[in-house]
């Protein structure tokens, strides 16, 4: 992880902020959650709150086009949750994809920058004969790396260092692009320091000798995207075509429209679990993911709506949702035969929830995603 940016954002109004890649000063706030709590603060069993809460606001450069975290708490990125299925077989899915490509071959180096998202690909690769390195190497993978780190130029700088003549930079990240396509605001989050557009990370690694050569979007957590970028870029049809659909999307008058479909979904949920409790129909959560915090706590959810979330990680189980109340229990209370809404607040582990937990159905409850809510359908 780099250092913290030798001028820290701060609190205070728009015109203080600087950008965390090209530190410039101009730029806007484009979404503001107002004041939220860490999304992985999740509190100890006889810790009654209230929580800490801090700014939570995205600032768009006018200059770079990166949409950033206006404030940084500092806060320390302690990951209670387990890697679900879905991001294990989308990593192999990426890692066959390349194989077959011929990008990702036995017996060449690999180096890997992490994050506190999932685990590492180093095991896997090995597995598929590549030699870790610690210097320079044939392939460097970034997985969501960047979006963790506060200074974004030593974070390009540090990556590019790390590439062997001839070499292949693969990033996997959550793209602006993807935010804007599918209205992912609660992607905003304290800890998650940047999100680069295809098109403005495609300019900042012209200035370390780099460039996208190869892109493309996965269906994880609705859509992630995964760019693979060397010293001499030679991007397909598919791959300026994803570039130009990411620039028509990612401008300021775009991106402001966030705050509206936040304001807007945010008091649907709300709305609709005031309906469930007023048709005395138990709801209960499923997925004490991060992203599950900062919709919660825009929405003024807690306990007297919302009974309960079950996750699967123990480590989160018998703690409290970040900001609320609302308790944290094991997946098993819900085989119990006790008929209910169950709100599925990661929408793409519908089909691993559904064979892990089938007495939710069996018994007369349903699975609810929480996207069919905030559009209305639910």
């Amino acid at each position: 992880m780099a250092s913290p940016v030798a001028d820290p954002l701060t609190a205070g109004p728009a015109e203080s902020v600087r950008c965390r890649y090209c530190r410039g000063a101009r730029g806007e706030v484009v979404l503001d959650l107002g004041l939220q709590p860490g999304c992985e603060q999740f509190a100890e069993p006889d810790d009654d709150g209230p929580d800490p809460r801090y700014p939570l606001r995205m600032w768009l450069c006018a200059a770079c086009g990166l949409a950033q975290l206006a404030e940084d708490p500092g806060l320390p990125e302690t990951v209670l949750g387990l890697e679900p299925r879905s991001m294990r077989q989308q990593a192999e899915h990426v890692l066959d994809r390349l194989a077959a490509e011929g990008r990702l071959r036995a017996g060449q180096t690999v180096a890997e920058f992490g994050s506190p998202h999932g685990s590492a690909w180093l095991p896997r690769l090995r597995r598929r004969g590549l030699v870790p390195e610690d210097g320079r190497a044939d392939l460097v993978f970034d997985i969501y790396g960047m979006l963790h780190e506060p200074n974004q130029s030593d974070a390009l700088l540090s990556r590019s260092a790390r590439l062997a003549p001839g070499g292949l930079l693969v990033f996997q990240m959550f793209s602006l692009g993807s935010v804007m396509r599918l209205g992912q605001w609660d992607e905003l989050r304290h800890g998650h320091h940047a999100y680069w557009s295809l098109p403005a990370l495609d300019e900042a690694l012209g200035h370390y000798g780099l460039g996208v050569h190869r892109a493309w979007n996965c269906p994880l957590a609705g859509g992630t995207l995964v760019a693979l970028a060397n010293r001499t870029p030679e991007p397909d049809r598919d791959t300026r075509v994803l570039i130009e659909a990411e620039r028509a999307v990612v401008s300021a008058g775009e991106v402001r429209a966030l705050q509206k479909r936040a304001d807007t979904e945010a008091a649907r949920l709300r709305e609709w679990l005031v309906g469930r409790k007023h048709a005395r129909r138990r709801v209960i959560g499923y997925g004490a993911a991060s992203r599950a915090v900062p919709l919660l706590c825009h929405a003024g959810i807690d306990d007297d709506l919302l009974l309960a979330v079950a996750d699967a990680s123990p480590g989160k189980q018998g703690r409290r949702m970040p900001g609320t109340r609302i308790p944290v229990i094991a997946p098993a209370y819900l085989r119990r035969g006790q008929p209910a809404d169950v709100l599925l607040l990661l929408p793409h582990l519908l089909d691993e929830v559904r064979h892990s937990v089938p007495e939710v159905e069996e018994c007369g409850g349903r699975w609810v995603r929480v996207d069919d809510v905030l559009a209305g359908r639910a």
